[in-house]
């Protein structure tokens, strides 16, 4: 049996940034990870000393007080980076954002022409209704650019048909972005007069550590425990004991850890299915409804200086089954030891338990292998080693289940007065970091004393960074920079 004033399960972003928000206050925490090093999803590996993501992290935000944070925690360590992206289609590289003259020259004259032709037909005569992904996007853009640059990317990472996804998520997830406003950006070089004024998919320019986003969380946790916090490594959640006054211990990794004050970056459905009592038998089908998109990282490293200059590339190509590939030696150089060598990250979105996420090592580096030699990326033939990494629910999904599940859990767990639930998979919300950083701020506070509603971050109220005004705009501008997620057809939502 172990105490602390505040037990905190997990250890990613918002964990690790509320148990330093309260060491500053004082406060000491005590932390449960069940993986053996910190940061979730924002971790960086370590492979023979070749670095590479859980997927790309670029560090953008338009809330001062959580760069603020960041600038507090790696100081020097953390670089301004410019961003070079591109799409994949038909054997060729598309510049992302688009730069008409790019994409002219690259789908030929008899292709432009009929992705004019079929843009001027969807605006003479839009599809009705307008229900559908599908739809909404060949409304606005026309059916062949919603074929090359919009399905194949969309279904990959989703597992969802264009055609089962909400419309709501494309108006969102494309708000401020139309064709003309990518056109007129490239032409004219257009830049936003400032940081809270720019569209988050038009950004150039972007903060990265060092050594990968990992750096800030393995900074952060060394803080931490000088404040005289504890991250302990190896505890799967296990139980959580509660009464009707509130949550009394938790059981990880085999310990017991009574608290105060509880906050929980887990997933939701494993958060309730722990709960010792188990909660009414709505509320645990409730959690067991919340469905998750898992994914896996091939690492290749590869003889090779210059291999491409992308930070990252989109795979809009239905031969392979590789969604995106980072070039993490373009992140940072200090990424990869050897500056002959070249690592990159072969990313791949699957559900736990599929045929891909089945797979063996051995088979998934051969396939990563052969997937850059078919995208002509790479000859596989210098390819001189390779690891995966798994990542589970990575992805929060948000099906015609999802708001009527998140809605029961989440009003019973109010009842829970010491609990709250922080972070990406803690609110299944598809955030970006600084959503979650902001979430785990305000949870600090409320164990201080003060009275935030985490589920109104973003919309409703106004939060303070020790003394400096964090404003309503300010939280409208996080909820503008955060990743939507499709929603499924179906059931209303």
């Amino acid at each position: 049996m172990a105490s602390s004033d505040v037990v905190i399960l997990g250890a990613g972003p918002a964990g690790l940034t509320a148990a330093y928000e309260l060491g500053k206050a004082g406060v000491r925490s005590t932390i449960v990870e069940r993986d053996d090093t910190v940061g979730g999803i924002a971790r960086t590996v370590n492979y023979k000393g070749y670095r590479f993501d859980i997927g790309g992290h670029r560090f953008f935000t338009k809330v001062t007080a959580v760069e603020n944070l960041w600038r507090e925690v790696l100081g020097d360590n953390l670089l301004a980076r410019g961003r070079l992206s591109r799409i994949y289609y038909n054997n060729k590289f598309f510049s992302y954002p688009l730069k008409p003259f790019n994409a002219l020259a690259g789908l030929g004259l008899f292709e432009t022409t009929r992705c004019v032709a079929s843009y001027g037909r969807s605006r003479l005569f839009p599809q009705k209704p307008e229900d559908d992904f599908a739809t909404w996007i060949t409304n606005r853009f026309g059916r062949r650019l919603f074929q090359i640059f919009f399905e194949t990317y969309t279904e990959k990472v989703w597992g969802i048909p264009c055609r089962e996804i909400h419309a709501e998520w494309a108006a969102q997830r494309i708000k401020g972005l139309s064709l003309s406003t990518a056109i007129k950006n490239a032409v004219f070089g257009e830049r936003a007069k400032n940081k809270q004024d720019v569209v988050k998919t038009l950004i150039d320019e972007f903060l990265y550590p060092r050594l990968g986003p990992g750096m800030m969380w393995e900074r952060t946790r060394e803080l931490v425990e000088q404040m005289g916090s504890q991250v302990i490594f190896d505890a799967p959640l296990e139980r959580v004991y509660w009464k009707q006054s509130g949550v009394e211990a938790a059981a990880a990794g085999g310990v017991v850890y009574e608290g105060r004050h509880f906050l929980s970056s887990v997933a939701i459905r494993d958060l309730v299915e722990a709960l010792t009592p188990p909660p009414p038998e709505e509320v645990l089908a409730a959690a067991r409804r919340l469905r998750y998109r898992d994914f896996l990282t091939i690492a290749l490293v590869i003889r090779g200086r210059d291999l491409f200059p992308d930070n990252w590339i989109y795979i809009h190509d239905a031969r392979v089954r590789m969604g995106r590939i980072q070039n993490f030696k373009n992140w940072s150089p200090e990424m990869v030891p050897d500056p002959e060598m070249t690592c990159l990250g072969l990313e791949y979105f699957c559900f736990e338990g599929d045929d891909l996420w089945n797979e063996s090592d051995e088979v998934l580096v051969e396939l990563g292998k052969r997937e850059i030699g078919q995208l002509r990326l790479a000859d596989p033939e210098q390819v001189v080693d390779g690891a995966v990494v798994r990542m589970v629910k990575a992805y929060p999904v948000y099906d015609g289940a999802y708001t009527e599940a998140v809605t029961t859990v989440r009003q019973w767990l109010e009842k829970l007065g010491n609990l709250q639930l922080v972070g990406r998979n803690g609110m299944h919300r598809y955030n970006n970091q600084d959503h979650s950083m902001l979430t785990a701020m305000l949870a600090a506070r409320n164990i201080l004393g003060a009275d935030y509603d985490l589920w109104q971050v973003n919309v409703e109220q106004e939060y303070h960074e020790e003394g400096r005004e964090v404003a309503l705009s300010d939280l409208k501008r996080v909820e503008e920079t955060q990743p939507l997620v499709p929603r499924k057809m179906g059931k209303s939502v």
